[in-house]
């Protein structure tokens, strides 16, 4: 980060390519994007003042009315906030909204830090095996159904593929939603976005991960039997092994 010769800091900046002719709604989107992905992976770090308005403009070819709505997007996830004469800065990593599905994403567009996994999956082991219980007490058979339909999903197309994937991120949507608590299927989006982003990153990794369907046809027949005991430790294991494997690829 540079000073200038008052002790202020120079704006900076982000690593944002110049942006081909695409579609005007989605062009604020595209900046909104790269300039996440540089602040949350650290080459664009907290305290950074970034280029004006005008400047930004400018330089990368947009309108300055894309460049002011990508700065709201980034306002609203807490990554950066716009004062009168001081410009634009990089907020603290504290006031980042690290929850938000589309932060997650940029977050995994690099190697996160070991620390963000490792409180990451604190977090899934604290509420889904407690919902995994809730949910085998709660859940209907339209519910039943459909989370057999995701789990037969996963199993044909593999959790490499997008199908699957997306497949497994709807298994653990349903399965929160058969809690019947509105607050725990509010963290749906960012439950189902982790377990979509760590599975991408273990299969972007060189070797191929512990297949999880075992686990996951595991915790379904204990939600499906109505044995709450059964469906916490079959998600225990299920997230557990995640970790493992998620850890286990940091850093190659």
């Amino acid at each position: 980060m540079k000073e200038s010769a008052g002790g202020q800091t120079a704006a900076a900046r982000p690593v944002v390519k110049r942006l081909v002719k695409m579609p005007r709604q989605l062009v604020h989107m595209t900046i909104a994007q790269q300039i996440g992905v540089s602040i949350v992976t650290g080459q664009t770090p907290p305290g950074t003042v970034l280029n004006g308005e005008v400047a930004f403009a400018a330089e990368h070819g947009v309108s300055r009315s894309a460049v002011r709505e990508a700065m709201r997007m980034l306002d609203a996830k807490g990554l950066v906030e716009s004062r009168p004469k001081t410009g634009t800065r990089v907020r603290p990593r504290s006031d980042w909204n690290l929850l938000d599905p589309v932060l997650l994403a940029w977050m995994f567009e690099a190697e996160p830090p070991a620390d963000f996994v490792r409180s990451l999956f604190e977090l899934r082991m604290i509420i889904e095996p407690a919902a995994s219980e809730l949910a085998a007490r709660k859940r209907d058979g339209v519910q039943l159904a459909r989370m057999r339909h995701a789990l037969d999903a996963m199993a044909r197309f593999g959790l490499a593929s997008e199908t699957g994937q997306g497949a497994d991120q709807l298994f653990h949507h349903i399965l929160l939603e058969a809690t019947g608590n509105e607050l725990l299927v509010n963290l749906s989006g960012s439950i189902t976005s982790a377990v979509r982003w760590t599975t991408i990153f273990k299969h972007r990794q060189q070797g191929a991960p512990r297949d999880s369907i075992p686990q996951h046809r595991a915790l379904f027949a204990a939600v499906a039997k109505g044995d709450p005991a059964a469906a916490r430790e079959a998600t225990i294991t299920l997230l557990e092994q995640a970790r493992e494997d998620t850890e286990q690829r940091l850093g190659r």
